[in-house]
């Protein structure tokens, strides 16, 4: 799969506005941004530009990781296509494709429908040009894209569903007709997948009725996407009614794989419902049939998602050591993190003894269920107990180890995710370590340098309340234990580490806060270097006592003669490049002293918008007398509306990011340099001719 250089198709029209009465026709203006901040789209858009401006993604760690990596291997060639749509989701930089598309193309059969998927995560949120990106890969109306496969075809519709994810208005009827028009699994599971993503938590009956369609056909790759997205379409509702003829249909069917998609499906329809859920998890927890206890697990958790319910956590933890299946004792443990994201630091004491199990499964479980509840928070706790995991025996649990210390810190001071870095890279670089430990490694490095290292995974809301599309993407991320293209829901858990100001336009002013700490405090991670390490220096010869006085009398020889010419000369260590000058080298490192030495800065001022990690938030403030003060007294983070002190000024605004078509240029990303939109090219000579 090759990402698209110049689109061929133009970009899908969204539907148009419902008409409004004429007395509300004075109002035309309020009620546009008020609808295009309900629907979404503003602040997509906001945030995609601040991730595509402030993007310090380190290409250097793809190289690095590629280089490392044995293309016939499938399993870590996937895994660094996982990382880098990971490392640079929300940032439009495709760049690293772009410049290794040879080594992108040996991926074959599902590989290449992963790698095709990547385009949506990178891209995500890029609704403004969202269906002309992949519009090669997309199939047409005779029945398939020129040239491309059918996992091609099926992973840019999966992809076209990410970009959409939370917002796909404009592309629900093309998927819809995608799935209607095919009868290839292949294409059917990726628009299974891209129609759940474009739209969750809608409900919508016409779509469920597609997707129970493309299940009824008891296809078991096309009826597991169909099942996960009937859950993202009903994700939240609770549906009793739908949920029972689900569930028949998983005890009808003879296909493990759509068993496993319906449970997880069922699971998320009862996102955040509480009691509401308890007569289904009951239900699926007798089930004698372990793959729907396993979607019970999820059904608790997910039911009870930040609430540190006791009666979800009894059930969880008695199933966690009781069940007889390895996969219903992992899931129980892993939604424990669930259930206590809104207390972090109760996860590492509640599964601290599971962490020590005999079974690998349950370290596993235990290893995710810190990692979804302690993410983002550093806690020493949680890093304690999954540096003990890291070294465990069992490559999967070492994988879950590296995955979950990675979110665990995500976003968090390079202080401190200094030693996680220098591991990563040396499991990495290893060519006896394990395979699945060696993904985790990489898949680590994705999420570590997630969004261009300008985002956090925040499964609540500033509020306190669970965000659905977070919570459900982080669900079916730890659902890739079984099916590998579902990495990329952990992208959907990303939030953005930002402070953007707007005025009543809900445009982003010129303006500057102040962070009252040191800049290093909460500064970008150092770019890697793509030189070779310097050698070791060579010891100094040892040098004979003969030698030593003969070099002795030699020089004072020297001396006399030049006393006698009257010339003044330097002997041994003179400026005239004797052993004792100091070298360029030396110059260089004294230099570098100098600097390190000068008193750094107690704040700095950041300009709009604002890259602010959430420890950072509490040091972040308005600068006094400042022309844009925030509405919401004491925000520090997030979009913040502000208003005008001097309304009558000529405003200067930021001026977007990122262009609406897909077939703009876009800036390398070289080596984690800032990947803001550099200056133009110098014009070439004029022609002239050559005489050899």
């Amino acid at each position: 799969a090759e990402p698209a250089a110049e689109p061929a198709a133009e970009p899908a029209a969204e539907p148009a506005a419902p008409e409004e009465p004429d007395e509300w026709a004075p109002f035309a203006d309020q009620l546009s941004k008020l609808r295009g901040i309900l629907t979404g789209d503003i602040p997509v858009n906001l945030l995609l530009d601040f991730l595509y401006s402030r993007n310090r993604a380190d290409l250097q760690v793809m190289k690095n990781t590629k280089s490392c990596v044995d293309a016939r291997n499938s399993v870590c060639h996937s895994a660094a296509i996982f990382a880098n749509a990971l490392m640079h989701s929300g940032t439009t930089v495709d760049t690293f494709l772009r410049e290794n598309l040879d080594w992108l193309g040996r991926a074959t059969n599902w590989a290449k429908f992963s790698a095709t998927a990547g385009l949506g995560a990178i891209h995500l949120g890029h609704v403004r040009a969202g269906r002309a990106l992949v519009a090669p890969y997309l199939p047409s109306s005779g029945g398939g894209g020129a040239g491309s496969s059918a996992y091609s075809e099926g992973g840019a519709l999966y992809a076209l569903g990410l970009i959409h994810s939370g917002c796909g208005r404009g592309v629900q009827d093309f998927l819809q007709e995608s799935l209607r028009n095919t009868r290839d699994e292949t294409i059917q599971h990726g628009a299974c997948l891209g129609l759940g993503l474009a739209t969750m938590g809608t409900h919508d009956e016409g779509v469920f009725e597609d997707l129970r369609s493309v299940l009824f056909t008891d296809s078991a790759v096309a009826g597991e996407g169909a099942g996960l997205a009937m859950g993202l379409l009903l994700c939240g509702s609770a549906a009793t009614g739908k949920t029972e003829e689900m569930l028949s249909y998983a005890r009808d069917t003879q296909h493990e794989k759509i068993v496993r998609g319906l449970a997880l499906g069922m699971a998320l329809t009862c996102l955040n419902a509480e009691e509401g859920a308890d007569t289904l998890a009951e239900t699926l927890l007798l089930d004698l049939d372990p793959i729907l206890r396993y979607g019970g697990m999820y059904t608790l958790g997910l039911a009870y998602v930040g609430t540190a319910n006791n009666k979800a956590i009894e059930k969880l933890l008695h199933y966690a050591v009781s069940d007889s299946s390895d996969d219903v004792r992992r899931a129980a443990v892993l939604n424990l993190g669930f259930v206590l994201c809104a207390v972090p630091e109760q996860c590492p004491r509640i599964v601290k003894l599971l962490a020590e199990s005999y079974s690998p499964h349950t370290r596993y479980g235990a290893a995710m269920a810190v990692g979804i509840s302690c993410a983002g928070t550093a806690q020493p706790e949680a890093l304690q107990l999954l540096d003990a995991l890291a070294k465990d025996g069992v490559d999967f649990v070492r994988q879950g180890a590296y995955v979950a210390k990675a979110m665990v810190l995500i976003a968090s001071q390079e202080s401190k995710q200094k030693a996680l870095r220098a591991q990563l890279d040396k499991v990495v670089g290893d060519k006896h370590e394990e395979q699945l430990a060696k993904m985790g490694a990489i898949l680590a490095q994705g999420l570590l340098n997630g969004g261009g290292r300008n985002v956090t995974i925040a499964l609540r809301g500033k509020g306190g309340f669970p965000r659905m599309n977070a919570v459900a993407g982080m669900a079916v991320f730890t659902h890739s234990w079984f099916w590998h293209p579902l990495t990329y829901f952990a992208s959907l858990a990303f939030q953005p580490a930002a402070l953007v100001a707007v005025n009543e336009d809900l445009k982003m002013p010129v303006m500057s806060v102040i962070s009252n700490v040191a800049p290093s405090t909460f500064a970008y991670p150092p770019v890697l270097s793509d030189k070779p390490k310097k050698e070791a220096k060579i010891a100094k010869k040892a040098v004979l006592s003969t030698a030593a006085r003969a070099k002795k009398l030699k020089a004072e020889k020297a001396k006399v003669k030049a006393e006698k010419d009257g010339g003044a000369m330097d002997v041994d260590g003179g400026a005239a490049g004797g052993e004792d000058a100091p070298k360029s080298g030396e110059d260089e490192d004294a230099k570098a002293e100098a600097e390190a030495s000068k008193p750094e800065p107690a704040s700095e001022e950041l300009d709009n918008p604002a890259r602010v990690v959430p420890a950072q938030e509490k040091f972040v403030s308005f600068m006094e007398g400042s022309r844009f003060l925030p509405l919401k007294k004491g925000a520090s983070a997030g979009i913040l509306v502000c208003k005008d002190t001097t309304p009558g000024e000529e405003v200067c605004v930021v001026a977007a990011a990122v262009a609406g078509d897909a077939g703009d240029d876009k800036p390398a990303a070289g080596a984690g340099a800032d990947s803001a939109p550099a200056a133009d090219e110098p014009a070439p000579p004029p022609a002239f001719d050559f005489q050899p």
